[in-house]
C-alpha cells in the first residue's frame, strides 16, 4: 500500500467527518474531492460509503449514555418506547425508496455537476426557511410527534440527491415542523444511526466483490480519521448551533456550489 494512497484515504476520512454531520453534505464533498484525488472507481465509491461508519460511531460514543438508558428503559418507560418508535417511522421512507432507487443513483447522480446543483438549492432553501424562522413548539427529542418525526423522514429522503445532505435535509426539515435548533440537530443526529449504519451496510453487500484484503489499510485509515474528526466537529457544532442560525452554511453551499459550476463551464 503506497504512502500516497493513505495519504489519499486520510484526506477523505477527514472530508467525511467534518461535514456528515453539518448541513453542507458529506457525499457531494467526497464525490469531488475523490474526483480532485482521482479516485473514481467502484472501490473509491466504495470506500466512501464505508468511512461513513468511523463518522456514525463517533455520535454512538458521544451519546453512548442516552442511547443505552433510552434502550434499557423502553421495557417498561413510554417516553423511550415513542422516541425509538420515531426514529423508526423517520427512517423508513428513504429506507425503502433508497433501496428501489440505489443503483440508478449511484450511475446517473454521483457527479459534481450534480452535487454543485443540490447545494445551491439546498443553500437557497436553507435561507427561504430561515427568512420564515418558524417558532420552535418542540425544545426535546422526547417530545417529538409522531407525524413531525415522519414528516423529517420525508423530508430525508431528499437527501438521496448527492449534494443535498442528509443533515441538512433532517435539521431543517425538524426545524421547519417546529423542533428549535438543537432539537432539530439532535434528532438528525439519532437519525444518522440506523440510516447510515443499514445505507453503509446495504452498499458493502452490494460492492463487496470489489474489494480485496490490500485496501484494509486504507479503509482503516479513512475510517480513523473519520471517527476523530467527527468526535471534534459535532461538539463544535452543537456548541454553534445553540447560538446561532444556519446562514453560514447556506451561503458555503451557495459559493461551493457555484464554484464548481463555472469550473466545469
Amino acid at each position: 500500500m503506497s504512502p500516497d494512497l493513505l495519504l489519499k484515504g486520510a484526506i477523505l476520512g477527514l472530508v467525511e467527518g467534518a461535514t456528515e454531520f453539518i448541513p453542507v453534505s458529506s457525499t457531494g464533498h467526497l464525490i469531488v474531492v475523490s474526483n480532485w484525488l482521482g479516485l473514481v472507481d467502484e472501490r473509491a465509491k466504495t470506500f466512501d460509503v464505508f468511512i461513513q461508519l468511523g463518522a456514525i460511531l463517533a455520535i454512538v460514543w458521544l451519546y453512548r449514555a442516552r442511547l443505552w438508558r433510552t434502550v434499557v428503559a423502553a421495557r417498561h418507560q413510554a417516553a423511550s418506547r415513542r422516541f425509538l418508535g420515531n426514529l423508526l417511522l423517520a427512517f423508513l421512507p428513504a429506507a425503502i425508496i433508497g433501496v428501489l432507487t440505489h443503483e440508478w443513483i449511484k450511475v446517473r447522480l454521483f457527479n459534481p455537476t450534480v452535487v454543485a446543483v443540490a447545494l445551491v438549492v439546498g443553500g437557497v432553501l436553507i435561507l427561504l426557511i430561515e427568512r420564515w424562522a418558524p417558532a420552535p413548539k418542540v425544545n426535546d427529542v422526547n417530545e417529538v410527534p409522531a407525524r413531525t418525526a415522519f414528516g423529517i423522514g420525508l423530508a430525508q429522503v431528499l437527501a438521496l440527491i448527492p449534494g443535498t445532505s442528509r443533515s441538512g435535509a433532517t435539521i431543517m426539515g425538524g426545524y421547519a415542523l417546529g423542533l428549535s435548533r438543537i432539537a432539530a440537530t439532535e434528532f438528525s443526529f439519532f437519525l444518522a444511526i440506523p440510516v447510515m449504519f443499514a445505507a453503509t451496510l446495504y452498499d458493502l453487500m452490494k460492492s463487496w466483490s470489489v474489494l480485496a484484503p490490500s485496501d484494509i489499510p486504507v479503509f482503516a485509515v479513512g475510517f480513523i480519521v473519520s471517527f476523530v474528526s467527527a468526535l471534534i466537529v459535532v461538539k463544535a457544532f452543537l456548541s454553534y448551533v445553540s447560538g446561532h442560525t444556519f446562514r453560514v452554511f447556506a451561503w458555503y453551499r451557495i459559493a461551493f456550489g457555484a464554484v464548481l459550476l463555472l469550473s466545469r463551464g
